[in-house]
């Protein structure tokens, strides 16, 4: 692997995201808030590789599967978290995590054999739209952990009142159904090219 700055970059935001889990969980305020630190740090990277690789020409095809590999790992580790905390419904995430489960595997088979993969408007939504998601729960989490307090902040207070955060995560499960059903329509020569070389792999073990 050629390991550029935005590469380096991608591998910091993957070891930074067991960092963010690990404090997030210990019975401390102190260290919850380091969390949400390490997780803004983490996800700034995700931003600057992306600008460093297209300023200075350096984009590599490690690149392009480390980029959205680590995407995915942080977010997906937040959102579990928060399910864990009881924030989140479980089948909201599980779809989340196939789909980029789906998807990491699609672009994996597609770098291997020398062939893109096309990002639709949506992708690019969701992945925003999933990390101020977190933004916000992190914020809920370390301002009314260990206990519900009785008097909130208004916006605080709104936001619990009017399930906001409910809201955006159903819409956000809707925005991931939508994005994977887009990308199976624009690379459906990939989709079959998958299934054709599947089924002769089948075969020859049959065989």
């Amino acid at each position: 692997m050629r390991m550029t700055l935005p590469n380096q970059l991608s591998l910091l935001r993957i070891l930074l995201t067991p960092v963010f889990v690990f404090l997030l969980f210990l019975d401390t305020k102190d260290y919850q808030i380091a969390a949400f630190v390490v997780f803004i740090i983490a996800s700034i990277t995700d931003w600057y590789d992306g600008y460093i690789a297209r300023k200075l020409g350096e984009v590599t095809i490690e690149g392009q599967f480390l980029d959205p590999l680590a995407d995915k790992i942080l977010i997906s580790s937040g959102l579990v978290c928060f399910s864990a905390y009881g924030y989140i419904p479980a089948w909201m995430v599980l779809i989340i995590v196939i789909r980029d489960l789906l998807m990491t595997a699609m672009r994996s088979y597609a770098i291997y054999h020398g062939n893109g993969i096309k990002t639709n408007f949506f992708a690019k939504v969701k992945t925003s739209i999933q990390c101020g998601i977190i933004y916000l729960y992190f914020i809920f989490h370390l301002m009314t952990w260990p206990k519900i307090y009785d008097a909130w902040p208004i916006a605080l207070q709104k936001i619990h009142d009017w399930n906001i955060l409910s809201i955006l995560m159903y819409t956000i499960t809707v925005v991931t159904v939508l994005s994977l059903g887009l990308y199976l329509l624009e690379n459906k020569a990939l989709i079959r090219e998958i299934y054709h070389a599947a089924r002769r792999k089948r075969l020859t073990v049959r065989d």
